[in-house]
């Protein structure tokens, strides 16, 4: 069975999702870095600018490294949430748990 074979709801295509995510954000923080670097020598070479984008750059790093890590915690949580109002809701209803 390829990757793309998976069931969207299988544990392996959710950990793939997951993991393809946060190396997304270490690509896109890796090159943020390697292009400071650079910006770097260049200034001690002698430029004297740093490009005005550099800021920007940084909060829209921060802000996808946010996204992503705080999206994958919210996932744990929205499943015990899910489970805990099924919970609930069969309490109300005089219902026992399933086996």
């Amino acid at each position: 069975m390829s990757r793309s074979d998976l069931p969207p709801d299988s544990l392996e295509a959710r950990a793939l999702y997951r993991v393809r995510r946060k190396i997304g954000f270490y690509m896109h923080a890796m090159v943020f870095v390697l292009v400071h670097l650079g910006f770097g020598i260049a200034y001690l070479v002698g430029a004297r600018h740093k490009p005005f984008f550099v800021w920007g750059w940084a909060a829209g790093l921060l802000i996808h490294g946010l996204f992503v890590f705080m999206t994958l915690q919210g996932e744990g949580l929205r499943e015990r949430m899910l489970r805990q109002e099924i919970e609930r809701m069969r309490r109300e209803r005089g219902e026992s748990d399933p086996p």
